[in-house]
């Protein structure tokens, strides 16, 4: 098991439920609205584990190779886009579902998520496996399907400061890191 493939399986995921919205009837309602419901909880969800597991273990491994640059970039971008998302989510609750709104407000969630996936599997995710061997990927990957099964019902959609949550992981880090934190993008905020 390795997160990278989690997340991955996840992505999948993501874009079915997006493929199924697609392909419903927008006068069938109730089904659009329980598939809707099911992928919105579920986006807040993946964040929410990336933003707990995969992100402050990007950044570590990342610090430890002296790329710091590189994954503070991406993980800057990846909690900006997860904010994104998360408005995009909240955009389509304001519509009735099966309106051209709605579908509209849909259109933008996947557009965001997709964008954000793209970049999350030719970034983070192929620096992920180069930087962080096989086992630590898997304890990891243990510790992520264990917050989403612990979760399963969702998680508060809370929009975060991309470069506060990055300074906040790198001085949770400080002790367990060596080297300078606070580099590459962040020296210049």
């Amino acid at each position: 098991m390795d997160i990278t493939e989690l997340i991955l399986d996840d992505h999948h995921e993501q874009r079915r439920l997006f493929a199924i919205l697609e392909q419903i009837d927008r006068a069938e309602t109730s089904v659009l609205s329980a598939i809707w419901d099911r992928l919105a909880t579920f986006l807040e969800l993946h964040a929410k584990a990336e933003e707990e597991i995969f992100y402050p273990a990007l950044l570590q491994v990342g610090i430890a190779a002296r790329r710091a640059g590189r994954v503070e970039d991406e993980t800057l971008d990846a909690i900006h886009d997860h904010n994104e998302i998360r408005d995009a989510i909240a955009e389509v609750a304001r519509h009735q579902v099966g309106t051209d709104e709605w579908y509209a407000a849909v259109a933008a969630a996947n557009f965001a998520n997709s964008d954000h996936m793209a970049e999350e599997e030719r970034e983070g995710l192929t620096d992920f496996r180069r930087l962080a061997a096989l086992p630590r990927r898997h304890q990891l990957a243990v510790a992520f399907a264990a917050y989403e099964a612990r979760n399963y019902a969702g998680v508060q959609p809370v929009d975060k400061d991309p470069a506060g949550y990055v300074r906040a992981v790198e001085e949770s880090l400080g002790s367990t890191v060596s080297g300078s934190l606070s580099v590459g993008s962040l020296k210049r905020t």
